[in-house]
């Protein structure tokens, strides 16, 4: 593992882009605190592929593959659901 800085990183990107593909990281730090990493492509992936997906990517993907039946409901019956009571009592005073 190397540590450089993002200055250092800046002037030596060819050769530090050569480590990491010989399987080093590269860890580029912002006043002596890590703020990157650099990584092969193919340590990169391989991170990717063992990665879950999204709460977002989840849900997009189960309504991808669902099937929903739709209900024979008449506007009426939906209606019909409707509390219609006049709720609490209210008063401004």
């Amino acid at each position: 593992m190397s540590q450089v800085s993002i200055v250092e990183a800046k002037n030596a990107l060819t050769r530090l882009i050569h480590q990491a593909e010989q399987g080093e990281e590269i860890h580029i730090t912002r006043h002596g605190k890590p703020v990157a990493v650099l990584l092969s492509r193919e340590v990169y992936e391989r991170l990717q592929a063992g990665k879950q997906p999204s709460f977002w990517q989840a849900i997009q993907d189960w309504r991808a593959q669902a099937t929903f039946d739709s209900p024979e409901l008449t506007p009426e019956e939906v209606d019909g659901w409707r509390d219609r009571s006049p709720g609490r009592a209210f008063s401004w005073d």
